[in-house]
């Protein structure tokens, strides 16, 4: 059996309409010839056709590297993404999610960063937003919660405590420091359903990060990310952003050492109900039309109200664990 240099795989949830798009983005790379690479679609429990797709795809397929299909009835983006490292044969991994489309050169330029870069655990794409409708200025600030990631055009390293981590569109890893760190089972598994709780992508890239590897941004690394229009939306922003505010109790905790968290917590709750009080007065008379500000303190109270959500959480799971 040869050995796979490469493997991309591509989590989907009913992506009938956009997975044709990424496999003909990968079916027009440049530079492969001499690469032996492998495409894996992970359907995440879909209840569209997107099988269908991938087996008609299958049926004409006539390049050197193959097309898989698996399912992974589990639902959530970080179910999916397990599975793709447990059935990837490459020893790295380029996730790109359904609505991603990689430049021609992305696959060589991964793969390539990585030959060169032995101590990088995982590195980001330069993802660009390509909208159906063109956002508002005053949207612009948080646009980069919609996995956006134009990070200027030098590579460089992250600093979580300051930069936070790259989502997982466009993200590539080192499948060995992805196996032999991240939980199979995260805590945050991903929006599921109406849920907006996501952070999946940064739990993974912490438990990375905290295992001694480096975290990179490579501009070389393009990925266009298709942004409906429902996207910019009040409802969905806030909502998003609401999402986000969730998961970061668990994240922080997660960056610090077991003897540190009791007296973060106790800082941080101080440092967020101040954060809500100043946002609250200068925003007040403006936060039923100015969107922006809205999100913002969407995501300052889900951020207070994080802790006790997630414990929550917690406890009901391990109800639920003693019951079964």
């Amino acid at each position: 059996m040869n050995l796979i240099d490469f493997t991309v795989a591509i989590p989907t949830y009913n992506g009938e309409a956009r997975l044709p798009l990424v496999i003909e983005c990968l079916l027009q790379q440049k530079g492969v010839e001499n690469l032996n690479w492998e495409i894996i679609v992970v359907d995440n429990n879909s209840k569209d056709t997107t099988v269908n797709i991938v087996h008609d795809y299958q049926k004409n397929w006539c390049y050197p590297f193959p097309l898989k299909y698996i399912f992974e009835a589990a639902q959530g983006a970080a179910f999916a993404r397990s599975r793709a490292i447990l059935e990837a044969r490459g020893e790295i991994v380029g996730f790109l999610d359904d609505d991603n489309l990689p430049a021609h050169n992305w696959v060589i330029e991964a793969h390539n960063f990585f030959a060169e870069h032995p101590q990088v655990g995982a590195c980001a794409s330069q993802i660009h937003g390509v909208f159906e409708v063109e956002p508002p200025e005053v949207l612009k600030p948080i646009l980069f919660y919609l996995a956006i990631t134009e990070r200027g055009d030098q590579t460089h390293i992250y600093e979580p405590n300051k930069q936070g981590f790259p989502p997982s569109a466009g993200l590539v890893v080192r499948r060995n420091a992805w196996k032999n760190n991240v939980p199979t089972r995260l805590f945050l598994v991903g929006r599921v359903g109406s849920s907006m709780l996501g952070g999946e992508d940064a739990e993974s890239l912490l438990y990375i990060y905290r295992a001694g590897w480096e975290i990179w941004y490579n501009p070389e690394m393009v990925v266009d990310h298709i942004i409906p229009a429902w996207r910019l939306e009040r409802d969905y922003l806030i909502s998003l952003m609401h999402g986000v505010g969730l998961t970061r109790y668990h994240l922080r905790m997660l960056l610090l050492k077991s003897w540190q968290r009791p007296l973060a917590f106790f800082v941080y709750i101080f440092s967020d109900i101040r954060k809500i009080i100043l946002h609250y007065l200068k925003h007040q008379k403006v936060l039923e039309n100015d969107i922006l500000a809205a999100c913002e303190m969407a995501r300052l109270i889900a951020t207070f109200v994080s802790p006790f959500y997630l414990w929550k959480i917690k406890l009901q799971k391990l109800i639920k664990s003693d019951i079964d």
